[in-house]
This record gives structure tokens, sequence and C-alpha cells, in this order.
């Protein structure tokens, strides 16, 4: 059965345990699992996917220093859920490998900096709960984008910051280093 919960998400009542979604078909958009349901994400719209690849192409710097590295629409199952934020950023040593070396295909642990960006008619609380869970099981920094008045609001051990001027400078987690974005390049996403 499946009931809106506003309408850009959906939660469908879920008889599974995190094993038994886990073994489920994907879905696209992706589906997530929390507190025993499954809610679906919304379908990226055009700002939505311009902000993550612009985002990405930005954090890409990480990776070139061998600091850290962006994953957008990753599956991230840790804590009894099993989310896909926006973008999730995993320090070098915290990325996880299989038998070769090589980037494994499953994530079972928090990012260290998850990113979630609302998309139109989309409420920020699945997203902010999400950015939560994460902090709660080990993650430094969650950014929620609010694409309508290029707004972000930032959670960290710190507290939450809001920021909204074009020379805002963002905060970012320390292993990110001298990183800078401020709102002006968030706002730089959206031109061409």
């Amino acid at each position: 059965m499946v009931q809106a919960r506003d309408r850009a998400t959906s939660v469908v009542e879920s008889p599974l345990t995190l094993a038994e979604f886990l073994e489920q078909p994907e879905t696209k958009p992706a589906s997530e699992f929390t507190d025993g349901e499954i809610y679906q994400k919304p379908m990226p719209q055009g700002q939505h996917s311009a902000f993550q690849h612009c985002l990405s192409i930005l954090l890409n710097e990480l990776r070139r220093q061998k600091v850290a590295r962006s994953f957008p629409e990753l599956r991230c199952t840790f804590g009894g859920r099993s989310i896909v934020p926006d973008i999730a950023v995993f320090g070098f040593e915290n990325i996880p490998r299989d038998d070769n070396g090589n980037i494994a295909n499953a994530f079972k642990r928090s990012p260290d900096w998850t990113i979630e960006i609302l998309s139109p008619d989309q409420s920020p609380l699945r997203p902010t709960k999400n950015i939560l869970h994460c902090l709660e099981n080990g993650c430094v920094m969650g950014w929620l984008i609010l694409p309508e008045d290029f707004s972000v609001l930032t959670y960290s051990s710190d507290g939450v910051g809001c920021f909204d001027k074009p020379g805002d400078s963002l905060p970012v987690p320390e292993f990110a280093g001298d990183l800078k974005i401020t709102i002006q390049d968030l706002m730089d996403c959206l031109q061409d």
C-alpha cells in the first residue's frame, strides 16, 4: 500500500526487514529503508541535477589531493537504515575496498560528509532525518541545500548553521582542508 507523505515522497508500508529490503531490485528513483518503512526518493529535476553535478566537480579537488572522494546517489547501509544521499563523501581511509584494493560495491557505513539537495515540493523532514542519522553514526558534517532560495543548512557537532548570502563560505569538514565553496558557487551551478 502506498501512502503519499508529501507530493515528492511516498512511503510503502513494509513487512520487510533491512536484509530483505537489500535483496529487492533497485528502484528509480532510489528507495530508502528507514524505521521499517520504504521511502522512494523524488525524481531529480533540472536544478537538483545541476547542483549535484556541479558539487561533484567542486568536491573532485579532494580526490585529486587523495583526501576524500564524493559519490553521487550511493546507497549507504548502516545503523539499521539504508539511505541514498544525493552526495556521500568518504575520506580515503574510510572508502570500503574489495580484496583487490578496488572500491567495493557495498558501503556499510555512514559517509563522512553527507549532502542532500531539496527537490521541489519535498518536505525537508526526510533529508534532515537522514543527515541526523548520519551524524549519529560517525558522519562529521551534513549539508541540506535549499535551491529555491540558494541557502544551505549545515549540521555538525558545532551545531546547525544557515548560510544564504552570496559571499558566505560554507563550512567543510576538517579533512577537506582549505576547500572553499560559497553560496555564489552554488548560484553559479545553475548558469551555463
